[in-house]
């Protein structure tokens, strides 16, 4: 394997963040193995999408507009994903660890035959093979594991495990031909909003979290939403949060839950575990609110604000909203 394929998850014009991320690491990876960095776009406005990849270090992005691709289940997707990773030849096969991503990836992965590995957070490459590095049981243990055997290695990497840097030398796009005789039955009808906060919480600018110092529930609702709305953000949760059933463990963050990137990152009432901080430690900015001082979390918080936060909290949401009129 040399060449690695960076798969574009987008929705009706807008792309994920992830999708910058899985470039950038596509450049790195390709740069180690000798071989070129690719992305696929497919659907309505994948055009447009692939101008905005020229940003990133990609050699080619190849790019499908095909109606069906909307129209119907993921049966024409797949069909493109592997007629470009055949006609690009062996390579590691980069895909969102989403639901999209994990159901693209393993649909994927049975027709090129392909190695899979799951929820990477990060790479080695030694002697030209690649080996994932990915927390396994619950986060109990980190492996690595290595392609061995095939020809294409199909990656579902974990969102924000890799920084977004743009610096492209402008990449070709090719149009990818449709696949020759197919057809297909599964047509979308009509699409239902996702409910979850997945997205929400692991592309907001700004995440507002709490822990076990809230006490229950109800400050999760009363007393950190109004914050996170106020700044245009999301609410998330360490693990305590989630395993009192606070909170679903869908807002969980950390080592075994989600990783997340902000520009700024408020935890309330976390004391800062090692595996709490695996999972926002790339915030932009980190603050604290704990009414003690010395907790863990002030060991890498910019910001430490030491105090009850059912006083700190409301009137810093008032303060906000007060700057935005």
């Amino acid at each position: 394997m040399q060449n690695v394929i960076a798969v574009v998850e987008h929705r009706k014009g807008q792309t994920r963040k992830v999708t910058y991320e899985l470039a950038t690491e596509a450049r790195a990876l390709a740069d180690r193995l000798g071989g070129k960095a690719h992305a696929v776009v497919l659907g309505g406005e994948a055009g447009a999408l692939a101008e905005s990849l020229k940003a990133y270090p990609l050699d080619v992005v190849h790019v499908a507009e095909d109606p069906d691709i909307d129209a119907y289940l993921l049966d024409p997707t797949i069909d493109y994903l592997e007629a470009a990773a055949r006609a690009i030849g062996p390579s590691i096969v980069l895909v969102p660890n989403t639901m999209y991503g994990r159901d693209v990836a393993s649909r994927l992965c049975a027709r090129l035959d392909a190695g899979l590995a799951a929820d990477v957070t990060g790479f080695e490459v030694e002697n030209g093979r690649v080996a994932c590095v990915a927390p396994k049981l619950g986060g109990v243990t980190i492996t690595t594991c290595a392609f061995r055997n095939c020809e294409y290695g199909v990656v579902t990497v974990r969102p924000n495990s890799f920084t977004a840097q743009p610096g492209g030398g402008g990449a070709s796009v090719e149009m990818l031909a449709k696949p020759a005789g197919k057809s297909y039955a599964m047509k979308i009808e009509s699409e239902v909003e996702e409910a979850s906060s997945e997205l929400g919480l692991e592309e907001a600018p700004v995440v507002v979290s709490g822990g076990r110092g809230l006490g229950g529930p109800e400050p999760f609702e009363t007393l950190l939403k109004p914050l996170a709305d106020a700044l245009g953000g999301a609410v998330g949760a360490s693990r305590a949060a989630a395993d009192a059933g606070w909170v679903p463990y869908s807002l969980q963050i950390g080592q075994t839950g989600k990783t997340v990137s902000p520009k700024l990152y408020i935890a309330v009432g976390i004391s800062g575990a090692i595996q709490h901080k695996v999972g926002m430690r790339s915030a932009g900015t980190i603050v604290a609110v704990n009414k003690d001082a010395t907790a863990p979390i002030a060991e890498f918080s910019d910001l430490v604000v030491a105090g009850d936060a059912f006083a700190i909290i409301p009137e810093l949401t008032k303060l906000v909203e007060t700057a935005k009129v």
